[in-house]
């Protein structure tokens, strides 16, 4: 993903997105972004930073990590992906992190969209806000004890949440998986 133009023949060009035919493959890209962050944020408590909000591509709410956009903000099109990772954690979640480290990064849909996201650890956590996102955004703030996790996802999918397989990938990433299968904890 990327601000350059995309290859291929554009078909459409939303606001956001632009949907591209690439000899015969349809695929979106969005433009003026240069990436995605994903952060992994524990406290000191060994909880898990989450966040929840209503996502209109699949007509729910949906739990995550905190999240967001690289470059998409008027006057800092050239930001670091550390500084949009700092930024969106502040933002979404109201907490800073002395130490944000990349823990992985690679694309996310292959299949249809060109979008990569780049993990990050964010340790040494401290409240310094409310979070909840910029005015555009409805976030809630979940602050999960890692032993509670399995039991809270369950919890929020029988309610008809969606919970975003990237918190089982980041966990893994961050070594908090512990080798154990996340579909059979998520089950349990």
């Amino acid at each position: 993903m990327s601000s350059a133009a995309p290859r291929g023949h554009v078909l459409g060009r939303g606001r956001y997105l632009t949907l591209v035919d690439d000899n015969g493959w349809e695929y979106v890209t969005r433009h003026g972004i240069t990436g995605v962050v994903v952060l992994v944020a524990i406290t000191p408590a060994r909880e898990l930073v989450l966040v929840e909000q209503h996502r209109r591509a699949v007509g729910k709410r949906v739990v995550e990590l905190p999240a967001g956009l690289v470059g998409d903000v008027a006057g800092h099109e050239a930001e670091s992906l550390m500084t949009a990772a700092h930024r969106e954690l502040v933002e979404e979640t109201g907490f800073e992190a002395r130490e944000l480290e990349v823990i992985g990064a690679g694309p996310v849909a292959v299949g249809v969209s060109d979008e990569e996201v780049t993990f990050f650890a964010a340790r040494g956590l401290a409240r310094v806000g409310p979070g909840g996102g910029v005015d555009s955004e409805d976030i809630t703030v979940h602050v999960v004890p890692l032993a509670a996790l399995r039991a809270f996802l369950a919890e929020k999918q029988s309610g008809g949440l969606a919970v975003d397989p990237k918190i089982y990938a980041g966990l893994f990433l961050a070594g908090e998986m512990d080798g154990r299968d996340p579909r059979r904890e998520a089950a349990s």
